[in-house]
């Protein structure tokens, strides 16, 4: 599904925006500080629930406003409305999907799937290890309907056996009693995220050779502990230093995925560009993925993609956008900077934002 609607009210310094994407390419531009990646992030909002610039969301509210909301209505028949507003003076979200008040931001994500490539994106390759569970997970929730109350239950269990840790007195049932609820879903955890692995490695490779060569690189899923021995046994042999430390050790929390050319890893060998490169090949991969299982396609969000690329990889990164046939919000400081990377009948809309207000291409607000 596509957004064929976008309205975003008292989002930082946009005041009120009304959009009419269209289906395929999107390109905003404006100067620096105009609205740009407010936009972008209005959309993240209304999927995850969250924004990429702040932790706190009530810190995107504008000045001297006591809320913000972003509407957004998805194409289909009939299309589906979804919402989300954030007050100073409340705890937490509302959220509504199709007229329907909802709890769980995971009814928001799987109807509204987002991708996101920023200047933060190089994370994924040089942050911890947290930013990759965070994306592999991304792709198993999409992929296996279960997984959600799986990660859930893997996550409490987790939860409340750190908690008997840190306490002086545990009671050895007890502990006993929630160790074993985490090796049980655990191992469940561990089984989705091997098979998906094994279903996007391919995707992924394939992807980022249409991109750029990089001879010798491997992608690799680790899942936490020891891979020949499981990891019931492994909590009851290690509970004495686990109670030293107060925290489990190992488990599905200690997950990772690791990037590596040739036996470097690949933080220490890949330039900026070549980052970037492998960084969106793993997002595109993870669309095409879902396309492929699930029959359902990304929405990207893209800011400053000329940012570490040169014209040459530009050029191939926009030919990969149109052969997926995906909506796609790019933004750019430079009306001309994307000009050319195209397929004459490829569907572009171009906007522009000045001073929080946006403006269709030919100069009329859309409505």
């Amino acid at each position: 599904m596509s957004l064929e609607r976008l309205q975003l009210v008292n989002l930082r310094n946009l005041g009120r925006l009304d959009m009419a994407p269209g289906a395929g390419v999107n390109l905003v531009t404006g100067a620096n500080g105009s609205g740009k990646t407010s936009l972008l992030e209005g959309i993240h909002i209304l999927g995850l629930g969250r924004s990429f610039r702040t932790r706190q969301l009530k810190n995107a509210i504008a000045h001297e406003h006591e809320g913000l909301t972003v509407f957004g209505r998805l194409a289909g028949n009939p299309p589906v409305p979804l919402g989300v507003e954030r007050r100073r003076d409340a705890d937490g979200l509302t959220m509504r999907l199709a007229g329907e008040r909802v709890d769980r931001i995971a009814e928001l994500a799987r109807r509204l799937p987002l991708q996101l490539i920023n200047p933060d994106a190089f994370r994924l390759i040089e942050g911890s290890p947290a930013a990759r569970r965070e994306f592999l997970d991304w792709g198993v929730f999409h992929m296996k309907h279960d997984f959600f109350d799986v990660w859930r239950r893997a996550r409490r269990a987790l939860k409340h056996r750190n908690a008997l840790l840190r306490h002086d007195r545990i009671e050895d049932r007890t502990l006993a009693l929630w160790s074993h609820e985490l090796a049980r879903w655990s191992d469940m955890l561990d089984a989705y995220r091997r098979d998906y692995m094994a279903q996007f490695v391919p995707v992924f490779e394939a992807t980022l050779a249409e991109l750029i060569d990089i001879p010798e690189m491997t992608l690799r899923y680790q899942r936490g502990w020891d891979r020949e021995r499981s990891l019931g046994t492994l909590l009851e042999e290690n509970l004495a230093t686990d109670r030293q430390m107060k925290f489990t050790q190992q488990g599905p929390q200690r997950a990772d995925l690791r990037l590596r050319v040739g036996r470097h890893p690949g933080v220490e060998v890949l330039s900026r560009g070549q980052q970037k490169l492998v960084v969106s090949a793993m997002k595109l991969a993870q669309g095409r993925l879902l396309e492929q299982q699930d029959e359902q396609r990304c929405i990207y969000l893209i800011d400053d993609l000329a940012a570490e690329l040169d014209d040459q990889h530009r050029r191939g990164f926009c030919r990969l956008l149109e052969q997926m046939n995906c909506q796609t919000f790019l933004t750019s400081i430079d009306p001309d900077a994307l000009e050319g990377y195209w397929h004459a009948d490829t569907p572009i809309e171009r906007f522009h934002v000045k001073q929080g207000q946006l403006e269709h291409a030919n100069g009329d607000r859309p409505t």
